[in-house]
C-alpha cells in the first residue's frame, strides 16, 4: 500500500515538473516571437552600423521650433523646445555633417540634434538642451555611428538598439529555454530509470 501511494506521489511530481519544462518552453517561444516582432526590425532597419569617430565642429542653439510628441499626436501635444544643432567632422570620410542623438531624433525632426520629451516645465528643457550642447563643446571628440552604403549623409550618436542590446535581449529566453528543456530531459531520465527499476 505504501509502495502504491510513493508510485503515485512520484508520477504527480513527474506530471508537474514535465508541465512546468513545458510551460517555461512555450514562454521562451512566445518571448522569442515578441523580440522578433519588435526589435529585430527596428535593428536590422537601422543603418548607421559602423562606428567610428566624430568630433564637434560647432554646437548652436536655434530658436525655438515645434515638433509632435509623438507621431500621430494631437495638436494640443506639440510643444516648442530651443533646437540644437551639432555639426561633427567625420574621421572616416572627413566630411562635415550633422549629428543626431538616435534614429528616433531624426525621424522626429530633421532639424533638431536632439528632441527632448514633452516636458510641462520648459525651463527645465532649455537647461537640458544647453546643458548637451556645453558637454558637446566640452567633449570634441567621441565615438559616433555611419552609414558606410551612403544611404544616410548624417551620423548618430547612439542605436536604439546595439548589437550588446539585442544579445541581451535574447539571453532570458534562451536560459529559459535552456531550463525548460533540462527539465524535460530530466524527467525523461527519472521515468526511463523507474520503469527500468521495476522490470528489474
Amino acid at each position: 500500500m505504501l509502495g502504491k501511494k510513493l508510485v503515485t506521489a512520484q508520477k504527480r511530481g513527474e506530471t508537474r515538473a514535465l508541465c512546468l519544462g513545458l510551460g517555461m518552453v512555450a514562454c521562451s517561444m512566445m518571448m522569442y516571437f515578441f523580440i522578433g516582432i519588435t526589435i529585430v526590425p527596428f535593428y536590422t532597419k537601422s543603418v548607421w552600423t559602423t562606428e567610428t569617430l566624430c568630433k564637434v565642429l560647432k554646437a548652436n542653439i536655434k530658436d525655438k521650433v515645434f515638433c509632435p510628441n509623438s507621431e500621430g499626436s494631437e495638436d494640443e501635444e506639440i510643444f516648442p523646445y530651443p533646437c540644437l544643432q551639432v555639426w561633427v567632422n567625420l574621421t572616416a570620410s572627413g566630411q562635415e555633417v550633422m549629428l543626431y542623438q538616435t534614429e528616433d531624433t531624426l525621424e522626429k525632426n530633421p532639424k533638431c540634434s536632439y528632441v527632448p520629451d514633452k516636458l510641462e516645465n520648459s525651463k527645465e528643457v532649455k537647461a537640458r538642451i544647453e546643458t548637451i550642447a556645453s558637454n558637446f563643446k566640452k567633449y570634441q571628440t567621441f565615438p559616433c555611428y555611419y552609414d558606410p552604403g551612403g544611404t544616410q549623409t548624417n551620423v548618430i550618436l547612439s542605436r536604439l538598439y546595439p548589437s550588446k542590446g539585442l544579445l541581451f535581449a535574447f539571453l532570458w529566453p534562451t536560459l529559459m529555454f535552456t531550463g525548460g528543456c533540462l527539465i524535460i530531459v530530466l524527467v525523461k531520465i527519472s521515468q526511463y530509470v523507474s520503469v527500468l527499476s521495476a522490470w528489474q
